[in-house]
């Protein structure tokens, strides 16, 4: 497994509609896999695949112990509304409330590219909304009003200088430990 790049809020990658995958391929579950290891390295609880630079329709996350991925999600019976704070690892210390379904419904493709459905509520509900809106290039900036866009917007403006090639490069905690090893040496 490896460390995948996240693009951050300017890539284009984050706007474009992602394509069905029609086989859940060797190469694919890689990618699943990298894409789990990403998003804990992250301190994340989901992750879209264009986030990673890929237009495959997928995501994965894992809120509360419960992992899952899932590819060509569908969301039926959207029920209830909250509104919560919501972050993403695109536009990293931005974050707004954003008005989301309670309960949900899910549809999709399993990592063996097995048809699953999951009801969710709460906070695996909001994710699963936040990692669909994903794949059709949608960000949560995009349910903001015009003037916690407008504040959400300034703060980016302040944040996106440490990314200018927009992408964040994580560092594996195995690879933290040998560098403090080698620089205590």
């Amino acid at each position: 497994m490896s460390l995948l790049d996240i693009h951050v809020l300017g890539s284009p990658v984050l706007r474009q509609e992602t394509r069905p995958v029609e086989t859940v391929t060797d190469e694919l579950r890689r990618l699943v896999d990298d894409m789990f290891e990403t998003m804990h390295a992250a301190k994340g609880i989901g992750l879209a695949a264009p986030q990673v630079g890929r237009v495959e329709r997928l995501f994965v996350a894992d809120v509360d112990d419960h992992a899952i991925a899932v590819f060509n999600p569908e969301i039926v019976s959207p029920e209830g509304n909250a509104k919560a704070e919501e972050g993403c690892l695109s536009i990293p210390e931005v974050y707004g409330d954003v008005e989301r379904a309670t309960h949900l419904v899910l549809r999709g493709l399993d990592r063996d590219g097995k048809p699953f459905e999951l009801a969710a509520t709460d906070l695996m509900a909001r994710c699963i909304q936040h990692e669909t809106d994903h794949l059709h290039g949608r960000l949560f900036l995009d349910y903001l009003g015009v003037f916690k866009r407008r504040s959400a917007m300034a703060k980016w403006e302040r944040e996106k200088a440490k990314y200018p090639a927009l992408r964040r490069t994580l560092i594996s905690a195995r690879d933290l430990a040998e560098q403090h090893n080698e620089e205590a040496l």
